[in-house]
């Protein structure tokens, strides 16, 4: 099986910040989030996390005693000009051509198209033999990533169009499954959260 874990709390995600590729750390809250996470976990045999400061540290606490391994595959949608606006600030225009194209590249950044492929190319990876990767028997990997990668993964398993991202809701410190069936990936949860998680 594999585990994407979204980071915990950011304060970027507090204060209503498009965080992006900058460094934020996490809130009391989100490291709160992350280790009440753990128990939506089995036997875990390998630790993936984007290189960004609040999913290593997400992982640290997820996981302690397992070392972790970076994959940038799984690092977070690049929103090139916009990385650390407030939200709100951000102009109509741009949040139209972002959920009308999955084309779209913002200046300096990369568009829903190059996620999908970078996050697919990874799973493929992960998913392409039986007794190994992700569908190895002796356990499971976890990856600590964020809300773009791991949405673009679902998109992968159903085999939907990347669109479908703004139809979905992830909440930090969730847990999505992705399992292996006799015709392929398949979900085997989506946002799943703790009874002890804070939201």
């Amino acid at each position: 099986m594999l585990h994407l874990v979204r980071h915990g709390e950011s304060t970027a995600n507090a204060a209503g910040i498009l965080a992006g590729r900058i460094e934020v750390d996490l809130t009391e809250r989100g490291q709160e989030q992350a280790e009440a996470a753990r128990d939506l976990l089995g036997e875990v045999v390998e630790l993936r996390s984007s290189s960004l400061g609040r999913a290593q540290r997400t992982a640290g606490l997820l996981l302690p005693g397992i070392e972790l391994h970076i994959d940038d595959r799984f690092i977070e949608l690049d929103y090139g000009q916009y990385d650390g606006w407030i939200m709100t600030d951000i102009p109509h225009d741009f949040w139209r051509s972002w959920r009308s194209d999955p084309t779209f590249r913002p200046e300096g950044g990369e568009s829903l198209a190059d996620l999908r492929r970078r996050v697919a190319g990874a799973l493929d990876e992960l998913f392409a033999e039986e007794g190994s990767g992700a569908r190895r028997r002796d356990g499971d990997v976890v990856i600590v990533s964020h809300v773009s990668p791991i949405k673009a993964a679902v998109a992968w398993t159903l085999g939907v169009d990347d669109e479908v991202a703004w139809r979905m809701h992830l909440s930090n410190a969730s847990v999505t499954t992705i399992g292996w069936g006799l015709s392929g990936p398949v979900l085997h949860t989506f946002n799943g959260l703790p009874r002890r998680a804070t939201r």
